[in-house]
């Protein structure tokens, strides 16, 4: 019994089949496993009275996040390597942010996208994750590395709706109140615009949470040289999937725009992307490129960063201009896949 895999409902399920119990011991496993890291279950209030019920579960369940084998730090921000079952390894990163920490975690070991300034895009898709290597992310986060995390980014290594299923179980196994109680709304799933993913989401009835677009350029010919997938679903598709998405009251997208000097930072590109947003509720976060070996692509000055937010806001675009962190250690938007 894969622990970390399972929803609430399906666990209850798999105890009143096999164990003839239901959600009252269903919870106090998950509040155990997930909520504290305790793999004894037999010290558990719910399960004194049924020692045999314990150890039977203990036998049967495992509990395989992979094993972190490194991690690297720049000031508080902890980037970690966790090597999987078949030796593949994926990277995480805990960023802090003001009163709390977020986790950034990968759905695919590599990617294949194929953004021509991402490094992660350059492996190539290895295999994509399970929903247990996903979850796995943040039981070690807290469990092994003792980080408190509040937020989960679905913005590590991989496009998380070409793993649709398995990212959607892991939703919902982080979301139980009982485990790991990662509200819905603390939830962000990054896409580079897979309109058939975002589609999907719409359906899934989980109110709150909350949709990043990779944008990168605002017209097609520069997206598509910087994103392939803009080949299969142009801007005009994208936003006409945003603007059916059912946001809850006064939600918004988030939009990531990373700058690359001289390929999307021009006044006439400003001009294009606050055009592009309009009429949609969207924060822009503004990222400065991090530069990845033999790609070929440069950070922009503070003062184009500067330039290019100034032209927004002043076209009504709410624009948060993003700091890099983690640049040194790899760990930025756009290098994971280099450890």
């Amino acid at each position: 019994m894969n622990i970390l895999a399972l929803t609430l409902n399906q666990l209850v399920r798999k105890l009143e089949t096999d164990y003839g119990k239901g959600r009252f011991h269903a919870r106090a496993l998950y509040r155990e496993i997930f909520d504290k890291g305790n793999l004894n279950l037999g010290s558990a209030p719910e399960f004194r009275a049924s020692p045999a019920l314990a150890q039977s579960l203990e036998k049967e369940m495992s509990v395989n996040p992979g094993q972190v084998v490194d991690s690297f730090q720049e000031a508080d921000l902890t980037k970690f390597i966790t090597r999987l079952f078949d030796g593949r390894k994926i990277e995480s990163v805990i960023v802090p942010m003001n009163r709390y920490n977020t986790l950034c975690v990968s759905t695919q070991v590599g990617c294949r996208m194929g953004c021509t300034f991402c490094e992660t895009g350059r492996m190539g898709l290895k295999r994509h994750l399970g929903t247990h290597e996903i979850t796995g992310q943040l039981y070690n986060a807290r469990h092994t590395l003792k980080k408190p995390v509040k937020n989960v980014v679905f913005m590590g290594m991989g496009e998380p709706f070409d793993n649709f299923e398995s990212v959607m179980d892991a939703v919902k196994v982080m979301h139980v109140q009982q485990g790991f109680d990662i509200a819905l709304r603390h939830m962000t799933i990054s896409t580079a615009g897979l309109v058939p993913g975002i589609e999907k989401l719409a359906a899934q009835n989980l109110p709150g949470i909350r949709v990043a677009v990779s944008i990168n350029a605002p017209d097609n010919e520069t997206r598509s040289r910087l994103m392939p997938v803009n080949y299969a679903w142009p801007l005009d598709t994208l936003k006409i999937a945003l603007s059916q998405f059912p946001l809850p009251h006064k939600g918004t997208f988030l939009f990531e725009y990373i700058l690359i000097k001289g390929v999307n930072d021009t006044p006439v590109h400003a001009e294009q992307l606050a055009k592009f947003i309009h009429p949609l509720p969207v924060r822009l976060n503004l990222i400065s490129c991090n530069p990845v070996p033999g790609l070929g692509f440069e950070s922009p000055s503070d003062e184009a960063m500067n330039r290019f937010s100034r032209q927004l806001v002043e076209k009504g675009v709410f624009v948060i201009r993003r700091w890099s962190k983690g640049r040194s250690v790899s760990a930025g938007c756009g290098q994971l896949g280099r450890s």
